[in-house]
């Protein structure tokens, strides 16, 4: 999914598009924000990316699986969820669609 997420970045980031990682940690070494800060610049990762250590982002979204990927859109609604790999064409769609909307 990161490929996706950095093309993503690139293309939309300058009509409005902001992608914001979200780190919750599977093992502790993981914790380690200095870990996590030497992981985004290996994968070349130029979005914020949260720590979120005790999982706090995570439970708010109710989130269950990883990955899973929110659109929110102007207003700040959640508009599409998409959970797992795969479907980068419609959730493509669905950010040019988002972003293609007026903001009142």
């Amino acid at each position: 999914m990161i490929p996706s997420l950095k093309e993503w970045d690139q293309k939309y980031r300058d009509q409005g598009l902001v992608i914001i990682g979200n780190h919750y940690p599977e093992f502790g070494y993981e914790e380690d924000l200095n870990n996590l800060k030497a992981k985004v610049l290996e994968y070349g990762i130029e979005y914020p990316v949260a720590q979120d250590n005790h999982g706090d982002t995570w439970r708010a979204y109710d989130n269950r699986y990883w990955p899973t990927l929110y659109l929110i859109d102007k207003q700040g609604h959640i508009r599409y969820i998409h959970i797992g790999e795969g479907r980068y064409k419609e959730t493509e769609a669905a950010i040019e669609l988002l972003l293609a909307e007026t903001y009142p």
